[in-house]
């Protein structure tokens, strides 16, 4: 009953997003205007970045294109994700689209030669990447764009299947109005992960949400996960003690007999 789950090639140009956050988002020597994100005081985080991108599916690849002797402050984040990293030489050594041409060599291989990648994500607002994201298309892959709003190009933008924008991740969605206090304190991260999920699945605008297709979310998120380590018997057991939290809607497929989340409960 729920979707098979997309399988997801990330790439990243990682000094177009790092430099853009810093150029449009950071303080400015030149007494240039900060960005939303800079003001609201958050940081540039590739971590947020692929907790959005396991909501599409199984990410299979991931790996950043940078001259980390540039960006050594992230070489600790991305070795812990799991990202690899590609190193590019100093741009004086090879010229300014170097990355570039990597990273399209690398997306047109893996299109190639791994026929069960699906979706491909490319993050960077460098209308450059136009023609790659064509060519990917036209042998029959899904494309996803992310970047940041102020420095992605319209014509990127408009040429992939979606686009994400940075800082859309970083405000993220309203969270239900439930106190902590009526939740137990063992049983919180559980439920907060139900609720991360649900919410991932309302932005993939699935409209029935099977609690497989629940759970299958919750474990991308957090491969870790069994609900028996917060006292649940079984997955069903966590649903229904979040409907008894006042926080899930649920129902039964009739066909099934298995649960259905029909959304958050609205407060009268």
């Amino acid at each position: 009953m729920a979707d098979e789950a997309h399988s997801l090639a990330v790439l990243i140009d990682f000094e177009n997003l790092a430099l853009g956050y810093e150029r449009l988002g950071g303080s400015s020597k030149r007494g240039g205007a900060k960005s939303a994100a800079a003001k609201s005081g958050t940081q540039f985080d590739i971590r947020l970045v692929l907790e959005r991108l396991v909501e599409k599916g199984k990410v299979i690849v991931k790996r950043a294109y940078a001259d980390w002797g540039r960006f050594s402050q992230y070489r600790e984040v991305m070795h812990d994700l799991g990202i690899q990293m590609m190193e590019i030489p100093e741009r004086g050594m090879t010229g300014k689209n170097y990355a570039d041409i990597q990273l399209t060599v690398d997306a047109l291989d893996l299109c190639y030669a791994k026929e069960h990648i699906d979706t491909f994500v490319i993050v960077s607002g460098d209308s450059d990447f136009t023609p790659l994201v064509a060519k990917l298309k036209e042998n029959g892959k899904s494309v996803i764009g992310l970047g940041m709003k102020d420095s992605t190009s319209d014509l990127l933008a408009a040429n992939c299947d979606e686009f994400i924008y940075y800082e859309d991740i970083v405000k993220g969605p309203v969270a239900p109005d439930v106190p902590d206090t009526t939740i137990p304190k063992a049983k919180r991260p559980a439920i907060a992960l139900l609720t991360e999920s649900i919410q991932a699945l309302q932005r993939e605008n699935k409209d029935v949400m099977y609690s497989s297709m629940v759970k299958d979310t919750m474990k991308r998120k957090q491969p870790q996960f069994s609900e028996a380590s917060y006292g649940y018997r079984s997955f069903s057991d966590l649903l229904q003690d979040a409907e008894k939290l006042g926080l899930i809607t649920l129902r039964t497929d009739q066909r099934s007999g298995t649960w259905v989340v029909v959304g958050f409960t609205e407060k009268k």
